[in-house]
């Protein structure tokens, strides 16, 4: 086995990420804090063709330097749109058909591996506040919550570490990445 060097990856350039089909996702970032954790979502969301990013409350927008040391130029490929009230962006998004779903852990929630997008669909993941989650008012709007599950002593993810699992676990059930074997 042999590291593949940057060159080898086939990378697409930012007009092409622009232009290519979009995965069914749009990530709503509610109320987070850190800097760094926008950032890395920003890389995740480039990562999966995410079509876009919604930045509510007191959530960071870029262009900011701790933004860009974890996004990594992801904030150029990446659309996204700033909500003053996360309640703002659902609307929106459900205006335009998204189904909603809140990353929490709340009664009557779905397994992450127990859930499966409907071809067709679009999908919302709300992530929320690194202390509170996603609040409260705004899982009542939720068509689906759905928790990672966890087995340790901790309650929770890091927000970025939480979109990359929920973003994986929803990308590879769909039909377009490719089978893996060993």
């Amino acid at each position: 086995m042999r590291k593949l060097q940057n060159r080898e990856l086939g990378r697409k350039s930012v007009s092409q990420f622009r232009e290519s089909e979009k995965s069914p996702f749009i990530i709503v970032l509610d109320n987070i804090r850190s800097h760094s954790n926008v950032g890395s979502v920003f890389r995740t969301a480039d990562a999966f063709l995410t079509e876009s990013i919604y930045l509510c409350g007191i959530t960071a927008r870029p262009p900011h330097r701790e933004i860009q040391k974890t996004a990594l130029g992801a904030t150029e490929s990446v659309e996204w749109k700033y909500f003053s009230h996360t309640a703002e962006a659902i609307k929106e998004l459900k205006s335009r058909g998204y189904k909603i779903i809140g990353i929490e852990q709340a009664e009557g929630s779905i397994s992450l591996g127990d859930f499966i997008s409907e071809p067709g669909k679009k999908y919302a993941l709300v992530f929320g506040h690194e202390v509170n989650g996603v609040d409260q008012a705004i899982i009542n709007e939720c068509d689906y919550v759905v928790e990672i599950p966890q087995f340790g002593t901790k309650h929770s993810f890091n927000i970025a570490v939480s979109a990359g699992i929920v973003l994986w676990e929803m990308n590879k059930k769909r039909d377009h990445l490719p089978a893996v074997s060993f």
